[in-house]
């Protein structure tokens, strides 16, 4: 495999600490009982000499909050300042309550992170805060937490006790101009950074009072003419950052449109307009004229960003509208105008497309827009593009319910993990895709296109051999999107995923894929394969999955037998002679039948012994094997009451078994995988039956010298030396028998010295 490029940076050991203490937080804490005063249980670490300096305990809280793992139990951890410290906190997309709040006053804050609250007010979460923090705050977002109290008003009061503050963002929320932007501006004198963008504010008048303090604006889909908007703009000298983007839609709130457009083009070439400006995004703006942008670039050297997805220009000849980021001066290295150093957002190139993934992650439409025309941009890659992965993520974290963006995100996704492009990932990113692509199935499950770009995403040996997520859940999501839909190419994706995930998932968790609706699904693809006589892929698959699925779970052979499944078997055993890949899993799952000795009683048919006896003298020592475990299983009960097996028919069987173990090579391979010893364990009693126990060492051999990182611990954590050597120590042992066992032990003795 490729070595990946971002393999050369792996998480630090602080990194890979706080990820563990995050995911186990409730393990390394006691809870204190739940007071009637508090209504929840404080956590606290039970070690009560931890001590979290700052740095640590606000990547904590981060992580906690990233992880929306952020309650008021959590929350509580916080509140004692003899184990953690905080200076910049955030609790992002807590759900929290007034009590749960008092945690932040135990800390002195300069930076508050509280957007996406839900349970409090902003004025709640203020009201919590310190003396101190209160005097000091510098910082404070709340974007899309509610300002809202029972009385259904909108009270921002609270805001203008933060004397400190310098930066705030109160976008996405009922922020106002009555007792909002006036109280603001009048109230906040150190007030640098604003952030209004999607609130009902109107009028940007009281924004003059801090001309000359006000470096940044964001006023993403503001509700204010621009006819009222530009001239205030126009008095902001001292802005660097500027944001008066809008969605692409008819705005009602737009005023008279056309005179609108004229003055920002009329700003755009006022020589003396923005003088410190570096940032301008007028994204989804129409109407510009291409001459205003060239002029004001020309005017602003110091510009480095310029944001321009789904803007409009309109070329005066023709009144004709062109996207704006297509100009030459923006596109052209060779022309007079271009500047290498401008970030720009638009769909005419790859950088910008990039430029606008990073910096519209928390837009929807702006998202879908992008990625479509990623998605046209990659699908003929042919190399590893991680950068493009780690952006297209955030922005599908944010937007779990927009189909338009999970359709368009996750189709990118599989251009640039297909085929061999996902060996040059690192699996931290292709887990984080494979989360959230689950994500995506779950939250549409009956979106054709959608699962099946989630199943091709999936359908990848580097992604379900190497990289760790929640196997189960895949495989269920994958077996329900299989049931849904009736498409042949979605149903062969779906059973190759589930014959790989089915085989790394407890056995508990196959019981439940191997229910009887998934049971009937899959022999219904095996019963259609038989019916065309059509050994395709979709059948191999589905017999793996199927062979996996019962493998120790005598609930799912149990189902699969009610089902119809061994008749089933049968005849694709008669209608696929010499298929050697065909009989080998045929064989494998009805050896899983045959190691559940409840239901070894169905497989006592004369047509299926026969015809296992013959394949077991075959040539194909796959074939033989598995042949040879139904038999040694079936022949083990010899003596169990209501047993119908001829005592000529027996020793028939017996001795075939015992010519063909004497027959096989070792073979090159591995042939097959197990998940643990204990089927073979009853086989190998010291009353045992020789030809049975012959083949049970034979194959704890093949799997231990083939395999012996997995299987020689995995032997010696079951019991099985004791078991070895009980079955060496018998007398009545045949040396053949013997010999095997002994050269087990000694396998095992060289992989592992200390074992004795």
């Amino acid at each position: 495999m490729s070595k990946c490029e971002c393999e050369d940076s792996p998480a630090s050991l602080q990194d890979l600490c706080l990820d563990f203490i995050s995911h186990n937080l409730y393990a390394l804490c006691r809870q204190s009982p739940a007071e009637d005063k508090t209504g929840f249980a404080k956590l606290a670490f039970k070690d009560p000499d931890i001590y979290f300096h700052g740095e640590l305990s606000e990547e904590l809280l981060k992580r906690l909050s990233k992880q929306y793992a952020l309650n008021d139990a959590v929350l509580s951890l916080f509140a004692n300042s003899k184990s953690t410290r905080l200076k910049r906190a955030c609790i992002k997309n807590a759900v929290l309550s007034c009590k749960g709040l008092k945690a932040l006053s135990y800390h002195r804050l300069v930076d508050l992170d509280a957007s996406c609250v839900r349970g409090v007010t902003v004025n709640d979460i203020i009201g919590a805060l310190g003396e101190w923090t209160t005097g000091h705050l510098q910082s404070l977002n709340v974007s899309g937490t509610t300002f809202v109290n029972s009385s259904k008003f909108c009270i921002v009061i609270s805001l203008s006790m933060l004397k400190a503050l310098k930066h705030l963002n109160v976008s996405y929320t009922e922020f106002n101009n009555n007792l909002g932007l006036e109280l603001v501006v009048d109230s906040l004198k150190l007030l640098e950074s604003l952030d209004v963008s999607h609130t009902p504010i109107t009028n940007a008048a009281p924004l003059s009072k801090c001309q000359d303090r006000l470096k940044s604006l964001n006023m993403f889909q503001v509700r204010i003419p621009d006819s009222n908007l530009m001239p205030v703009i126009a008095q902001l000298t001292n802005l660097r950052q500027l944001d008066i983007s809008r969605e692409v839609l008819v705005h009602p709130f737009s005023g008279n449109q056309h005179a609108g457009k004229l003055n920002l083009s009329r700003l755009m070439m006022m020589e003396n307009v923005l003088p410190n400006i570096t940032s301008l995004d007028i994204s989804g703006r129409d109407g510009l004229v291409e001459s205003s942008l060239q002029t004001f670039l020309r005017n602003h050297p110091r510009v480095k960003f310029v944001g321009l997805l789904l803007t409009k220009s309109v070329v005066p000849e023709t009144l004709a509208m062109i996207d704006l980021c297509s100009a030459e001066f923006l596109t052209n290295e060779h022309h007079m105008d271009y500047r290498r150093d401008l970030q720009v957002t638009g769909e005419s190139n790859e950088k910008q497309v990039l430029e606008a993934l990073r910096r519209y992650s928390s837009r929807a439409n702006y998202m879908h827009k992008t990625l479509c025309t990623l998605f046209n941009m990659t699908q003929a890659l042919d190399r590893a593009r991680v950068d493009m992965i780690q952006l297209i993520l955030p922005g599908m974290a944010n937007h779990r319910q927009h189909l338009g963006v999970q359709m368009a995100a996750s189709a990118c996704l599989y251009n640039l993990s297909k085929q061999q492009l996902a060996d040059n990932v690192h699996v931290s990113a292709l887990k984080d895709m494979v989360q959230l692509t689950m994500d995506a199935m779950e939250t549409f499950p009956n979106h054709q296109q959608l699962q099946k770009n989630a199943l091709l995403t999936l359908c990848s040996d580097r992604i379900l051999q190497d990289v760790t997520f929640d196997r189960f859940r895949a495989a269920k999501l994958v077996m329900d999107c299989l049931c849904t839909f009736e498409d042949s190419s979605m149903s062969r994706m779906a059973v190759a995923i589930c014959s790989i995930l089915a085989a790394k998932i407890s056995t508990e968790q196959t019981a439940l894929l191997g229910s009887k609706p998934y049971m009937k699904k899959l022999l219904n693809i095996v019963k259609k394969k038989a019916e065309e006589i059509q050994a395709d892929v979709t059948l191999k698959f589905t017999l793996s999955a199927l062979w996996n699925l019962t493998d120790e779970s005598p609930t799912t052979c149990n189902i699969f037998l009610s089902e119809g499944g061994l008749e089933l078997l049968m005849h694709i055993l008669e209608i696929f002679p010499n298929e050697t890949a065909l009989e080998t899993k045929v064989l494998g799952l009805i050896n899983n039948i045959a190691e559940v000795r409840e239901l070894r009683h169905t497989l006592l048919r004369q047509d299926f012994i026969e015809h296992v006896k013959n394949l077991l003298s075959g040539d194909q020592i796959e074939v033989s094997y598995f042949a040879a475990g139904i038999i040694a299983h079936i022949a083990s009960d010899v003596g169990r009451e209501g047993w119908t097996l001829s005592q000529d028919l027996r020793q028939q069987l017996l001795k075939a078994l015992h010519d063909a173990i004497l027959s096989w090579e070792n073979p090159k391979g591995e042939m097959v995988a197990y998940r643990s010893f204990s089927p073979f364990f009853p086989l190998l009693g010291p009353d045992g039956i020789a030809e049975v126990q012959l083949w049970a060492v034979w194959a704890i051999q093949h799997v231990c010298t083939k395999n012996s990182v997995r299987y020689c611990p995995m032997l010696i954590r079951e019991g099985g030396v004791r078991v070895l050597k009980d079955l060496i120590a018998c007398p009545d042992t045949r040396g053949e028998v013997r010999n095997i066992a002994k050269n087990i032990l000694e396998v095992l003795k060289q992989c592992l010295p200390a074992t004795k």
